[in-house]
């Protein structure tokens, strides 16, 4: 993983709790001028000083920090400004604005290690925040500052060659779980650890999709697309994608609708993928997919608060996922 995020901020203080040391959940809960990060933003703080997640490229951490502990030595939650209209004088954000940050100490690692527990699960998850502790919401829009939390990013990956291979290795270091497919005979990619074979086209494999995951098809022997495509398009995901001209997905398209697969399934799925047009390496096409994933997952389910739907079939609602007490 590249960079902390809501598992292994959350996971520090529960790890903390475990060996009886206290934490404090900091919250990014307002912005004055420009920022960083956005609204939602977490890091947590252990009383021996560890600490995971930030709110700038390092200008006001340690502040953070110090406060954290002082916070915890105190007793009792604040609500700290930090940049425009703070009264720390000394610390400055770069970007000339002022942010608000909600420090929550010994937030209960009963109510962590469930949230937890249901991203792992991938379902999705909401807290309610204030400067006593961390509780459920199951009521969206209760009182006091809520945070979503949706499942992380999800790749099913299914192709040939170096093309998958490249997208599968960019898309483990970035931190993502990816399930990966190829045909048996291909020797390149059936050699990259974690790809599973496909023996037939007609031997499907069990595909599980979910709101959070995206299907991406990376064959250039497009044959392999008849069985498999209807059987990923009825998955649900925020992306389904297929690389090629735009002449192979208008054949792509006649080919489902031929099949009989219904007009809603076939306009989830997106060809000429990827940010950077008319890439002509596997290098650069993985990096090219991976950044239209990661754009859309944090457009559609990822960022803290979100509440619209995804541009495919399904999206992120935290009133249509809020935790049950079950």
């Amino acid at each position: 993983m590249i960079a902390h995020d809501d598992r292994s901020i959350l996971g520090l203080l529960v790890e903390g709790a475990q060996a009886g040391i206290e934490g404090v959940l900091i919250t990014l809960i307002g912005i004055e001028g420009g920022s960083s990060r956005g609204i939602g933003a977490q890091m947590a703080v252990l009383a021996d000083g560890r600490s995971a997640g930030s709110f700038s490229g390092g200008c006001i951490e340690a502040a953070v920090v110090a406060e954290a502990l002082d916070v915890l030595a105190k007793g009792r939650g604040r609500t700290v400004r930090y940049g425009v209209g703070s009264p720390y004088l000394d610390i400055r954000l770069p970007c000339g604005g002022g942010i608000d940050l909600l420090f929550t100490p010994r937030p209960d690692s009963a109510v962590l290690t469930r949230l937890l527990a249901r991203l792992e699960a991938r379902k999705a998850g909401v807290l309610r925040l204030n400067e006593s502790g961390a509780v459920w919401s199951d009521t969206p829009g209760a009182q006091g500052t809520q945070r979503a939390y949706a499942p992380p990013l999800r790749l099913v990956a299914l192709g040939h060659g170096e093309d998958l291979t490249a997208l599968v290795r960019l898309a483990r270091a970035f931190g993502i779980a990816v399930e990966a497919y190829a045909p048996a005979n291909d020797r390149l990619a059936s050699a990259e650890p974690g790809v599973v074979a496909l023996i037939s086209r007609t031997a499907l494999p069990e595909l599980v999709g979910d709101p959070w995951t995206a299907f991406v098809f990376l064959f250039h022997d497009h044959d392999w697309e008849e069985q498999l495509l209807p059987h990923a398009l009825a998955q649900d995901g925020f992306y389904h994608g297929a690389v090629g001209s735009a002449r192979t997905h208008r054949a792509r398209l006649a080919g489902l609708r031929a099949s009989g697969m219904p007009q809603a399934s076939i306009g989830t799925l997106r060809g000429g993928i990827g940010l950077i047009p008319a890439t002509r390496d596997p290098a650069t096409l993985a990096l090219s997919i991976l950044g239209e994933l990661v754009q859309d997952y944090q457009a559609c389910a990822g960022m803290p608060g979100w509440s619209g739907r995804a541009p495919g079939r399904m999206g992120y609602d935290p009133a249509s996922h809020v935790p049950t007490r079950n």
